[in-house]
């Protein structure tokens, strides 16, 4: 519409600007065909009246068709066609020379006895004609513009308006917003539309709402079993270090002692992949929290201790320093990276600390085959698993390192993945207190 607006703008412009040029170059034709025939007239009453000096009188019997004064030299008034005239007193030699009207000298055997004045009488028949053609002009420009502006407002009304409604309705519904109704208005040519969207976006929102709860029940579900497959789990663990500690103590027979341990393994596996479920759906329904309070820094050699079964971590000496951490989260991380390093390297795993800023950075290397460049910002993707995790035969979800950077995260702290030739780091960045 602001191009509609700016278009009547410009045509009115033109418009009224050739109406003045019309008025003004009418104008001057006007005033050169005034000029021929009073110099024509101007000619025939200074003639006459060089005849009729002695009697100036007689000029009246004829009709020149114009008003004139006949002045001697003197400048004193000698004959006017006008009988009446107000402006009369007014009328001299020198005033018609200021105010330029048509005036001839009156001579006689190349005598001057004196001056033909001419003086406008009012509005010529042509002036006249030029100047109702002129106001008819500017009156039909003026109706134009507005039945132009009416129109506008009609078409803005009617039909740009409910046009852009309608646009910026379907662009919150393409970007989910299903709460806004589009207002009604059956006024205009898109009310029987108007009416059929905002139905369509109630169905949508009430469509959303019912996979947004099947979504959470599902969610919920989940969480629920695997709460509940942690007890059997627990069952099965504290059953097989029973059976190895009676065989042991009856100097029972190595090859059942060694299954018994393969079972207590398959139920630790179990056992970790439960866990990492259960955090993932925890987190996708907004329940997995954390409660952060000040520690020393010698908590984390305990996790590391607690986690490192195979004492495969080398750590490194850790700065005596206050962090805010959720101690249980925590152990969660480094469980999770430790576990990794486990499965997809099985090497050494150093560990080494150092002031950075307001964190404690922590370092956690092995030095197994690591993780190709272009994974990098994947890896710590739900349920993503690197390219090499197949020729690992490791088993695993693709939740462990999601779990430990979306913990780093709700600590105010960040994990950062890198890779080079020499294995896989994972780095933590623990706020300090």
């Amino acid at each position: 519409m602001n191009s509609y607006k700016n278009k009547v703008i410009i045509l009115g412009i033109i418009y009224f600007v050739a109406v003045i040029f019309f008025a003004v170059f009418t104008g001057l034709v006007g005033e050169d065909s005034d000029r021929e025939v009073d110099v024509i007239k101007l000619n025939g009453i200074s003639y006459d009246a060089g005849k009729c000096w002695d009697d100036i009188s007689e000029l009246g019997k004829k009709d020149y068709d114009v008003n004139y004064f006949i002045f001697d030299t003197m400048g004193k008034e000698l004959y006017s066609s006008v009988a009446d005239n107000a402006d009369k007193e007014n009328v001299s030699v020198v005033n018609a020379i200021k105010k330029g009207y048509p005036y001839r000298d009156v001579t006689v055997g190349g005598r001057l006895l004196g001056y033909v004045v001419i003086v406008p009488d009012g509005m010529s028949g042509y002036d006249s004609m030029r100047l109702w053609i002129t106001i008819g002009l500017i009156l039909i420009g003026i109706i134009i513009i507005v039945a132009m502006i009416v129109f506008g407002a009609y078409v803005k009304r009617s039909i740009y308006t409910p046009f852009q409604n309608m646009e910026r309705f379907a662009g919150r519904i393409a970007e989910g917003d299903l709460d806004d109704p589009l207002t009604m208005d059956k006024n205009n040519m898109f009310g029987a539309f108007t009416e059929s969207f905002d139905i369509m976006r109630e169905e949508l929102k009430a469509s959303k709402e019912r996979e947004t709860a099947l979504q959470k029940r599902e969610k919920e579900l989940v969480a629920s079993l695997s709460h509940d497959l942690k007890t059997p789990i627990t069952g099965i663990k504290l059953t097989c270090e029973l059976l190895e500690a009676k065989l042991a103590a009856a100097d029972g027979s190595e090859d059942v002692t060694g299954k018994i341990d393969t079972i207590y393994k398959k139920a630790d596996q179990i056992d970790a992949l439960v866990n990492d479920l259960f955090s993932s759906a925890l987190e996708d329904l907004g329940e997995f929290k954390v409660n952060c309070t000040d520690e020393s820094s010698s908590i984390l050699s305990d996790i590391i201790k607690k986690y490192d079964d195979k004492n495969y971590v080398q750590i490194g000496p850790v700065p005596e320093v206050l962090i805010h951490v959720d101690n249980k989260r925590m152990g969660q991380v480094i469980g999770n990276i430790i576990a990794n390093s486990y499965k997809y390297a099985g090497t050494q795993i150093d560990v080494n600390y150092r002031i950075v800023d307001d964190y404690l950075e922590m370092s956690i290397a092995d030095h197994g085959p690591g993780v190709e460049e272009d994974e990098l910002e994947l890896i710590t993707n739900k349920f993503y698993r690197g390219k090499r995790w197949k020729e690992s035969k490791a088993e695993g979800s693709g939740l462990g390192l999601y779990i430990a950077k979306t913990l780093m995260e709700k600590m105010d702290g960040e994990l950062i993945p890198e890779s080079d030739g020499d294995g896989f780091t994972v780095i933590l960045m623990i706020p300090l207190s």
